[in-house]
This record gives structure tokens, sequence and C-alpha cells, in this order.
């Protein structure tokens, strides 16, 4: 990771919204996405006494994919009729799949939701990040390709290496990276790690 280069995006960002996060441009924004809101759903949605009910669970994960901001307006239908249109075999995997990725062995969850979606070709980032970065969202990270890429070549991340198709590995090496630049800026930007990746973006495009 190139140090000097994030603390150049950091002041760049604070010279054009001084405040940081506080900045009105930048509080108007937040609200659109509407984290807190989404946070608590995913909270209430995929507590672990939530998977007793499958169906209950299927529709509230078409719920939150059909609500999120950071999810395709083109993939969200897809995801919904797709995961409607699944025999029951392969529901119980998906909620298998995000039971264990959310609260048991994610790498494995990661692999099950993976190769559902896979079937139905919507092995897509955003549909396998999305989960972690709602429940989880001082951990998870949301992959959305285009910052991903801008960010590994900006910062020199060396050591990642972009693929279209999601890999756990990848998703993990990433992760850790996010979480180690999240200590060397602004408090402010680290409320979620939705909400730093928003800053990276921002302050690569200005």
């Amino acid at each position: 990771m190139n140090l000097e280069t994030l603390k150049l995006l950091e002041a760049k960002f604070l010279s054009v919204y001084p405040g940081g996060f506080q900045h009105p441009e930048i509080v108007k924004i937040g609200k659109k996405h509407k984290m807190p809101q989404m946070i608590a759903l995913a909270k209430e949605r995929f507590d672990t006494g939530c998977f007793a009910k499958e169906s209950q669970v299927l529709e509230s994960m078409i719920q939150l994919v059909s609500r999120s901001s950071m999810v395709s307006v083109f993939e969200k239908p897809r995801f919904r009729d797709y995961v409607r249109s699944l025999s029951q075999e392969h529901r119980s995997v998906l909620v298998s799949g995000l039971r264990e990725l959310l609260h048991g062995k994610e790498e494995v969850g990661f692999q099950m939701i993976l190769d559902i979606l896979d079937d139905g070709k919507l092995a897509k980032w955003t549909l396998l990040s999305v989960w972690q970065a709602y429940y989880m969202p001082t951990k998870g990270v949301f992959i959305k390709p285009t910052t991903v890429k801008n960010v590994i070549q900006t910062l020199e991340l060396d050591d990642l290496v972009y693929h279209s198709r999601p890999d756990f590995q990848f998703y993990r090496k990433y992760r850790a990276a996010i979480n180690h630049m999240k200590k060397e800026v602004d408090k402010s930007f680290t409320d979620s790690n939705a909400a730093f990746s928003g800053f990276l973006m921002m302050a690569m495009s200005l």
C-alpha cells in the first residue's frame, strides 16, 4: 500500500469537503444510501435465530438486494426472479450458504452462494459481497469492480489481482487491505467499510 498516496487522497477530499463526512454534500449523499436502515435490516433478518425459517430468509435476501443502493438496478430483478425460481434443494443450499457466510465458516458459505448464483449466471461480486457489507459493516467489504480496480492501481496494492469471477481469497485479501488502510485516515471515514470505500471512490475522482 502506498501510504503517501492515501494521505494525499485524504487531504484532497478534506480540501474539497471541509469537515469530511459532516460536510452537507456528503451528509446528503449518505442519506441516499440509508446505511443505518440497511444495517438494521440485515441484522434483524439474518440473525442466527432467523435461519430456521428458510422461506423468510430467501424473501429477506430479495428485499435486502432490492433496497440496496449498492447493487445495480439491472441485477435486482434478475436476483429476485432467479431466487424465486430455485428448486427446494437449491433454496436450502442458498440459505445454508448465507448462514455459513455470516455465522460459520465464511469461505464455505461464500462458495455455496457462488455455486448457486453461478447456475443463474449471477455470480457477481456485488451479489457475493453485499451480505457482509451490511451485516458486519466494520469488517465486511462491498466489492464494486470499478472502484476496487481503481483502489488497487492507485494505492499500489501489488499483491492483489482482480478477476471478474468472485473468489474468497481475493475477498479476504482486499478486506484486509481496506481494514489496514482505515487505521491511517481520520476516524470519521471509518464508520463502515462501505463509507470508507465511498471516500476512496470520491477522493480518487477529484
